[in-house]
């Protein structure tokens, strides 16, 4: 059998003084390299007088990270590369640097900025349990409620170590001595390394990655934050995570030697990772251990918690070593163990569930809607017309692990189809993203031409907004590919996620496609009879989304109200069907706070949609004048307009009200088209208003544009029918503003500022109040996969917050 190796590198905990004094003569360049970008000298640190320095995490990780480098410098010139690389906590950044993910310059970059933030940090502290009840840890915290301690390590089934706060870590290490868990041993460290607390910290070193160009790993490695290889396009994104994640060292060993792993070689000083290594063979050949569990540590304010300590035992059963920090951004994916199979929410336990510390995150809502869109989290990145939902936007949430949809509202089909070439391009074949499908009410031909080119792109996620009723394009899109399984069950494999705020709207979409639709696609051989015959037993839409009072699109509904109606609604409409995988309904609107979202989840949704909060950050789509204006908007800030392209029937849309007039100038528009037969018989004075004030030119110029729009467009119909209805003629004319006033916006022109049209729900207030006194006050650093990170960490410590007070 071939034997496969793998090199493991330490993190701080293996220092020593003396450490590299074999190597530093042999790599002058190296070491020249490394004073000059550090600003002191490696080998006087470790060598020299200065070595009390060591102690002194701003000047220990950048040595001890050379040290690892040198020593897997000089194995490398006698021995072959290895199968895969792994490294606890700092020693990641070296077992990248061996993967090439980085060079050796960028990697003292990241390692000296990552131990000065960690450096600036206090408060909190760390403490290993070493014994054989290490595993039960998170149950031993949960009955002595202590829900603010994190676990920062997991070293292995008999060694974990602890972050948080002074007295917690007091009332912790009572509750596993009196427990005979095993013992308590303090560690000396100046903070809570590796733990919610550690947020700030995460979210600047976040930032400072972001100006870094990072490669994908060329050797696999196991990624401290998922205990699984890294995924293309994961470095920044998980290296900002491991600051506030617990290191998850045991779980990555197993990885290992399921992966065939026999042989290991320590690269670094020390043989701390040697003998976890050898614990972890061990617990493999007796069977499988009790292993323990991250408690999910996450912030109440943005950016996620998690804990994770640099230390690990430097003897097994010895005191862990003081522990080093990471950056952050996000909480460490784990497989779940909960969540319904057939499409109703999850349950939130209940104070008496075992262990709120267990819930994180990853088990809010529905693991069967988790596994079907491939997602870590029940969380998705709704769309924003005019590709403000950007290919940037969506990528960035797929790298992240979670799924986003493009915003093709407005669009020709020839952008939307660049932008599935671009994400094609960034993401590989197999790359699974979201397109949205907006309703064109005045288009029909426009609607079926956009799914053709999803089913010809092998789009398999479409979020359908904006429908009031089924339509021939929607079937067609959740029909094409349906077909029985080996068992005889109806498969579709284009999941249709339908956003509705009326119960008549959401039954349409829990029952199957309307039959006069099918037998249409059928007569025009666009479905097969096998693909009809399979639907008739499926949903129309397999997820519903109850869109409470959002921006954009809205009917302005309460979610309090809405959620249970939906819910029961499918819940009777599932079991009169008996639909094999159910319907999962899930919650939008309004969500820009933790306490919202666990609302959602509480209602019974089984994931949630967001959307205004996207719109702020870096990804989104639109100017940087219309963020600065979002990210100093309050939960008051927004008001109703009328919808530009549901103009004439007085559909709504909730917009930004702050800093700009254009819902003013929007409603005087409508009251003007209910009042009048034409733009001949508006008010003199008003039509001065709109000509000279509002759409700064004469509104028969602006008819002239409006004609030739929609003759190069190729909808000579609607030309005609205008030239001779004088309403309709007025219609075209005033939707022409709508138009006008979301281009200014996304241009950013200052000229045009009090015409800017900006969809948005109080949403954005509330994630503004959220992320006040933080980085993520600063829109540039609300990434929004960091946003998705911060809402649902959030929301997970809500919940064990709130159920915990419940139980006492």
């Amino acid at each position: 059998m071939t034997q496969r190796t793998a090199w493991l590198f330490p993190g701080q905990g293996a220092q020593r003084r003396g450490m590299g004094r074999d190597l530093f003569d042999r790599y002058p360049d190296a070491m020249a390299s490394a004073d000059r970008i550090l600003g002191f000298s490696v080998r006087e640190l470790c060598l020299g007088d200065a070595a009390e320095r060591l102690t002194d995490t701003r000047y220990l990780q950048p040595a001890l990270f050379v040290v690892n480098e040198l020593t897997r410098r000089e194995y490398a010139a006698r021995e072959p590369a290895p199968d895969y690389l792994a490294g606890h906590s700092l020693g990641e950044y070296n077992a990248l640097l061996a993967a090439d993910a980085f060079d050796f310059e960028t990697g003292l970059a990241l390692v000296a900025r990552r131990g000065e933030l960690m450096g600036r940090a206090t408060g909190g502290a760390m403490t290993a349990v070493v014994g054989p009840g290490a595993a039960r840890i998170a149950d031993l915290l949960a009955e002595a409620g202590v829900d603010d301690v994190d676990l920062a390590n997991l070293n292995s089934a008999e060694q974990v170590v602890l972050s948080g706060p002074v007295e917690s870590l007091r009332r912790a290490a009572g509750a596993v001595t009196a427990a005979g868990a095993g013992r308590c041993v303090p560690l000396r460290v100046s903070a809570a390394f590796h733990s919610r607390y550690m947020a700030d910290a995460a979210r600047e070193f976040a930032a400072f990655l972001d100006g870094f160009e990072l490669r994908d790993p060329r050797i696999p490695v196991i990624a401290n934050v998922t205990a699984r290889p890294y995924r293309p396009g994961e470095v920044g994104r998980l290296l900002a995570a491991q600051v506030h994640s617990a290191v998850r060292w045991s779980e990555s060993m197993r990885h290992l030697l399921a992966q065939g792993v026999d042989r290991i070689a320590e690269q670094g000083p020390g043989r701390v990772l040697t003998g976890l290594w050898d614990a972890a063979v061990k617990d493999a050949a007796n069977g499988p251990a009790p292993e323990p569990q991250p408690a999910a540590g996450s912030a109440s304010a943005p950016a996620a918690a998690g804990g994770a300590a640099d230390g690990a035992s430097a003897a097994g059963r010895a005191a862990p070593a003081a522990p080093a920090s990471a950056p952050a951004a996000g909480l460490a994916p784990s497989p779940s163990r909960v969540g319904a199979a057939g499409g109703s929410a999850t349950p939130v336990p209940g104070p008496s569930a075992d262990g709120m510390t267990t819930l994180t995150p990853e088990r809010l809502g529905s693991a069967a809607f988790r596994a079907d869109y491939g997602v870590r989290y029940a969380y998705l990145a709704g769309s924003m017309y005019k590709g403000i939902a950007s290919t940037e936007l969506v990528a960035r949430m797929v790298r992240a692990g979670l799924l986003g949809y493009f915003g093709t509202g407005g669009l020709r089909t020839e952008r939307i189809e660049a932008a599935i070439a671009t994400l094609r391009a960034e993401l590989g074949p197999d790359g699974s993203f979201g397109m949205n499908l907006l309703h064109a009410l005045h288009d029909p031909a426009l609607e079926e031409a956009t799914v053709r080119l999803f089913l010809r792109h092998g789009v398999r996620f479409v979020e359908a907004s904006g429908f009031t009723q089924p339509t021939r394009a929607l079937v067609l899109y959740r029909l094409s590919g349906a077909h029985r399984d080996g068992a005889g069950r109806a498969v579709a494999p284009n999941r249709l996620l339908a956003k509705v705020s009326r119960p008549e709207v959401a039954t349409a979409f829990m029952e199957p496609a309307p039959e006069t639709l099918v037998r249409g696609l059928l007569a025009d051989g666009l479905v097969t009879a096998a693909e009809a015959e399979a639907g008739r037993a499926l949903p129309l839409a397999g997820e519903v989304c109850a869109e409470a009072d959002s921006g954009g699109h809205t009917d302005a509904a309460v979610a309090y109200t809405l959620m249970p109606a939906m819910t029961g609604l499918r819940d009777r409409i599932v079991a009169e069907r008996g639909y094999p995988d159910g319907i999962r309904v899930g919650a939008a609107g309004g969500l820009g706070a933790p306490e919202s979202l666990a609302a959602a989840f509480v209602l019974g949704a089984d994931f949630v949609v967001t959307g205004s909060v996207n719109q702020c950050t870096p990804q989104a789509g639109t100017s940087d004048a219309v963020k600065d204006l979002l990210a100093q908007a309050d939960v008051q800030d927004t008001g109703y307009a009328p919808a530009g392209d549901m103009f004439e029937i007085g559909a709504r849309v909730q917009v930004l009200r702050r800093g700009t007039l254009f819902a003013a100038r929007a409603n005087k528009l409508y009251q003007a088209y209910r009042q009048y037969d034409g733009l001949e018989a508006i008010d003199a004075k008003l039509r001065r208003t709109i000509e000279d004030g509002w759409f700064r030119r004469d509104l028969e110029q602006v008819w002239k544009e409006t004609r030739e729009y929609y003759l190069r467009a190729g909808r000579p119909q609607e030309v005609e029918r205008a030239e001779q209805d004088p309403r309709h003629r007025m219609a075209l004319v005033f939707r022409w503003y709508f138009v006008h006033s979301t281009r200014m916006a996304m241009r950013g022109d200052p000229a045009e500022r009090v015409n800017y049209q900006i969809h948005t729900g109080p949403a954005i207030g509330a994630f503004n109040r959220f992320a006040a006194g933080t980085a993520l006050a600063d829109w540039r650093n609300r990434h929004v996969d960091a946003v998705a990170e911060a809402l649902m960490a959030g929301a997970a410590q809500v919940l064990r917050g709130r159920f915990s007070s419940l139980g006492r």
